[in-house]
């Protein structure tokens, strides 16, 4: 699929990955997008609209925990069905981001959940004081 018709608001208050970000889901949520469509690499996007790599990867990071795509290293990033807010996909994948996240910051299985229960108790805690 083409990479989509887009102009970077350089006047904008926005980031121009919150700017990316925000086309996308628009693209999205008006069908030009399908669930299982391929998005544009990260490099091919970025080199069409002559702007950093970084910052279109932090955009798709974006989509990804917000739950309209969803990415395969090697693969490529994918959409996928919206997730409803209170929806136990949407909540899935925020978990599986945060285990994901702890991961790759050198935490192992057993250290990620000794941190949720930790900060279980806090919270319990507070709300029962």
């Amino acid at each position: 699929m083409e990479t989509p018709s887009f102009e970077i608001e350089k006047d904008s208050n926005l980031p121009y990955w919150v700017q990316l970000k925000e086309r996308f889901v628009y693209l999205i949520n008006s069908g030009y997008y399908q669930p299982g469509d391929q998005l544009p690499t990260v490099r091919k996007f970025a080199a069409d609209l002559r702007i950093a790599y970084n910052t279109v990867s932090k955009a798709y990071m974006a989509l990804e925990r917000d739950g309209f795509i969803t990415t395969s290293r090697g693969r490529g990033a994918f959409v996928c069905e919206p997730p409803g807010e209170d929806g136990p996909q949407g909540l899935d994948l925020h978990i599986e981001e945060f285990v994901r996240g702890c991961l790759e910051r050198g935490m192992d299985y057993d250290d990620i959940s000794r941190q949720v229960n930790k900060t279980i108790d806090a919270i319990r805690r507070s709300d029962e004081g």
